[in-house]
């Protein structure tokens, strides 16, 4: 089975107030960017991004439909992998790693990864008023049959919603808004 991105991720990312930003889409490739406060330390953020990530990442933009078959294993070299029965599937490979700083790995992700492409995704970790902006980037280029218009766009809403994901993890414990039952009208986040 294999994992796709898909237009209705985008949608629910703006749905969670997330911005999200295509910077550039070029006939080589494209580049994407989020930025998000979150109520946490850069040490919290990083540890929930590289220990946890199986609990807040969405199981539909996996393989196997469980985010708890996803690890990173973060150290140049390592791997931000998922198991799959007997086998598995490298999404991206580590290259630089300053914990509660940055971290950075390659690799084409999805359905990228069947074409002849090159990827750089890094996410940063900075204090910001008590709390930490991240700053996620992710920079491909290469050769896509029919182009970067379509996949640009549906990369940008489903790292969108991943960053939201993290976001409410970290300042909640859950990846997903709840909604308050105080036995009356409309619930909260």
């Amino acid at each position: 089975m294999r994992a796709r991105f898909c237009i209705p991720a985008a949608l629910a990312v703006a749905a969670f107030g997330a911005s999200a930003s295509v910077v550039q889409v070029a006939p080589n490739g494209f580049l994407v960017r989020h930025e998000m406060i979150i109520n946490g330390s850069p040490a919290k953020v990083y540890e929930s991004l590289v220990e946890r990530i199986g609990s807040w990442w969405n199981p539909a933009h996996t393989y196997s439909h469980d985010g708890r078959n996803l690890s990173i294993d973060a150290r140049p070299g390592g791997c931000f992998c998922e198991r799959l029965g007997a086998g598995g599937i490298e999404h991206l490979r580590v290259v630089y790693v300053a914990p509660g700083e940055v971290i950075r790995m390659v690799g084409a992700l999805g359905p990228m990864q069947q074409s002849g492409l090159a990827g750089s995704l890094t996410w940063r970790f900075a204090n910001s008023f008590g709390g930490t902006k991240l700053t996620l980037t992710y920079s491909v280029g290469g050769f896509m049959e029919g182009g970067f218009e379509k996949m640009a766009p549906a990369a940008d809403g489903m790292l969108g919603e991943q960053v939201q994901r993290l976001k409410l993890f970290v300042e909640t414990g859950s990846p997903t808004p709840t909604v308050e039952k105080n036995g009356g009208g409309g619930g909260g986040y």
